[in-house]
């Protein structure tokens, strides 16, 4: 939506003509010169950063955060095409029986995954801010993975809060200005362990530090439009932890997430709620930025 938008950030970052889409499953077609591992017909996706593997945070485990990264359908062409190509060694072969829909949805599950892990939340009461996919997808790894309460937080989109519901929501609430009674009233007044938050909004950091439990975790992934005001002090003097989480660590997060899915416990098929053919891409965009739907996908089989 960024790009689709042309917003300050897809003006300053891409480079035109390109093109877009850096979420896909498929089969591969041919294989590069060397390639070893793979094979014509592999049932497979891929990590979306490509990772240069010669600096600093490539040689220490934080490949990540690549200095030099490229990542498909922002700095290199993506999947929004009949073929494409990728480096060998980002590609993940999926499981046969992993059905298309949910091997689409890997990279931004993988972003949902990389944020639920970072929080531990095994028996913790946590709170999401934002629920557009990869919020949601949150709620749905936070049940699977046995946090003991799933506060979600939208806005003001019903739809998007009924999906919360659907996929494991233990109480899902508007961001409004009674906000932190309410999650201190779900809480018996200690607040929550962990705030995961994805909407990017300043109004939800200020809340996030308001809702936390003293010694807890702010869990940030939503980018943020313009630098942030918030109460450093109140962040100080409750000891609070913030995190900084971006894209999926490689690739750790990727065998972490197959497992998830493996044992079919995480419920992720209510999310992904519309499906447009390519040349729709612009019915599929007002869709998307109307807040009325979950995940959008483009079937481009056969």
């Amino acid at each position: 939506v960024h790009i689709y938008d042309w917003d300050a950030w897809a003006a300053r970052r891409i480079k035109v003509p390109l093109v877009q889409g850096h979420e896909f499953a498929g089969h591969i077609e041919k294989l590069g010169s060397g390639v070893t591992g793979l094979r014509k017909g592999d049932y497979v996706s891929a990590e979306g950063h490509i990772a240069c593997g010669r600096c600093y945070m490539c040689r220490t485990g934080n490949a990540h955060v690549c200095k030099n990264v490229s990542i498909l359908g922002i700095d290199r062409a993506g999947s929004f095409a009949q073929y494409m190509t990728v480096p060998a060694s980002n590609v993940i072969v999926n499981d046969d029986d992993l059905p298309l829909d949910l091997a689409t949805m890997q990279d931004p599950l993988g972003n949902a995954v990389y944020t639920v892990t970072n929080a531990n939340v095994p028996g913790k009461s946590v709170a999401i801010f934002g629920l557009g996919p990869i919020g949601l997808m949150a709620v749905a790894l936070c049940r699977a993975m046995a946090a003991r309460t799933v506060i979600a937080i939208g806005h003001k989109n019903r739809y998007r809060m009924d999906l919360a519901n659907k996929v494991g929501a233990s109480l899902v609430l508007r961001s409004e200005d009674s906000l932190v009674d309410e999650v201190m009233d779900a809480t018996a007044g200690e607040g929550v362990d962990e705030v995961l938050e994805f909407s990017g909004s300043e109004a939800a950091v200020q809340q996030a530090i308001r809702v936390v439990r003293p010694a807890g975790g702010i869990h940030l992934l939503g980018l943020f439009p313009k630098p942030l005001s918030l109460d450093i002090s109140e962040f100080v003097t409750k000891g609070l932890s913030m995190f900084g989480i971006h894209g999926r660590l490689m690739y750790k997060t990727w065998m972490q997430m197959g497992g998830l899915l493996k044992s079919g416990n995480v419920n992720l098929k209510p999310i992904l709620t519309h499906k447009f053919p390519l040349d729709d891409y612009n019915e599929a965009m007002g869709v998307m930025r109307s807040g009325n739907c979950g995940k959008v996908a483009f079937p481009m089989e056969g």
